[in-house]
């Protein structure tokens, strides 16, 4: 048992965790006022480049809400002990990323109050439209889900709110990749392959932010988890890892198969410069190869080394959604393949970005909300895994 002063001094520090948190979120509305008062202007996004590194932050956040879920999907669905019992967690996270993920969004539109618009005129042949149902289709979903989990009298329906929320983070997650894949105005997308593609990048980087919850979740409580679970949990995100990067492999050399994207693809893997700097060495190596030398190695995956592989894996879905989302939007459009095109508007040339501060505090404060709805609720709620945690020596 923890003495008195450790207890005093962990509740300082809980205090000043979510003080910086705290700082970090007015940090983001800070960087909202200035970009609505000014003008994207003093952003680093343009004509060409309309969403830049908010959206890479958005979008993780929205692909983990939906993929940390598998954890509960697994437990409540198919009847896996030491998964539901990590259930209520994994639905925390899932509300706290799906809503630091579309606060950014929200905040990043320019003009926050026409959101408004867009919930008041349904648009049923925009997937933009779709997402705003799928969005908060998954907010109450989840809610209903904690309540029949918390509340003992609704837990007989634990099992029917389970399975609708399995279904619909697959739609939903199906729904984020369409608004890609029906993009035609960009070289990068317009892939019947981005749908499932996000689905299963989501699976590894759900269980990756879940890992590096629940590890510090369980450093703070001073226990240890079982290592027959964690065996079986670094198994699942080894799994997971070699999924995505499957489906990755499966996009691009689709890409290459047509000879319209070879010059999009030699750009993302060749000549593009940063691209593919991050595409290789931030995604494939670090954000893959050695998470999984660090799961499967004789010798390592203990909870270190899994708890390292989790926040490489974080890691590398940030560079890849960087090369996805803005390095797709710098490739300028084929508009006449065999031909070049040129203008005054910038047409046939590679668009340029440089993130600016703004957008980058703004993407933080989208993980600080993340962050604040978790401890809080850790800290008000006991959303602490109900099985026996292993008590090491």
């Amino acid at each position: 048992m923890p003495d008195l002063a450790s207890l005093r001094f962990k509740n300082r520090m809980y205090y000043v965790l979510l003080a910086a948190a705290g700082l970090v979120a007015l940090a983001g509305l800070y960087a909202v006022h200035m970009m609505e008062t000014h003008g994207h202007i003093i952003s680093g996004m343009n004509n060409q480049i309309v969403w830049g590194m908010p959206h890479v932050f958005a979008i993780f956040l929205i692909v983990a809400a939906s993929g940390v879920l598998n954890v509960a999907s697994i437990g409540s669905v198919f009847g896996k002990a030491i998964y539901k019992a990590r259930a209520p967690l994994a639905s925390l996270l899932s509300i706290a990323m799906l809503a630091g993920g579309l606060t950014v969004l929200m905040l990043d539109l320019g003009r926050p109050d026409r959101i408004i618009v867009a919930a008041t005129n349904f648009n049923p042949t925009s997937v933009f439209a779709w997402n705003v149902v799928l969005y908060s289709g998954m907010f109450s979903l989840v809610v209903v889900y904690l309540w029949t989990m918390m509340e003992r009298r609704m837990n007989p329906w634990n099992k029917a709110a389970g399975l609708a929320v399995f279904v619909w983070r697959f739609v939903l997650t199906t729904g984020t990749g369409l608004i890609f894949a029906f993009l035609t105005a960009r070289q990068a997308y317009g892939s019947a392959l981005l749908p499932p593609m996000f689905i299963v990048l989501s699976f590894a980087w759900g269980l990756a932010v879940f890992h590096v919850v629940q590890a510090n979740i369980y450093a703070w409580n001073e226990k240890a988890l079982d290592p027959d679970i964690l065996r079986r949990k670094k198994n699942l995100l080894g799994v997971f890892v070699v999924g995505s990067l499957y489906m990755v492999a499966t996009y691009h050399f689709t890409n290459l198969y047509f000879a319209h994207q070879s010059g999009f693809e030699h750009f993302i893997l060749r000549d593009g410069g940063i691209y593919p700097a991050l595409f290789w060495w931030g995604y494939v190596v670090l954000g893959n190869l050695l998470p999984l030398l660090l799961i499967y190695v004789p010798g390592l995956g203990k909870s270190k080394c899994v708890m390292l592989a989790s926040m490489l894996v974080i890691a590398g879905a940030f560079a890849l959604l960087y090369v996805f989302i803005i390095g797709g939007q710098a490739y300028p459009l084929s508009i006449f393949p065999g031909y070049q095109a040129s203008s005054s508007f910038a047409d046939g040339q590679i668009g340029s970005y440089q993130p600016s501060m703004y957008e980058v505090m703004l993407g933080l404060g989208g993980l600080a909300i993340a962050f604040i709805i978790t401890t809080v609720s850790v800290r008000v709620l006991n959303f602490m895994p109900q099985d026996k945690p292993y008590i090491s020596d």
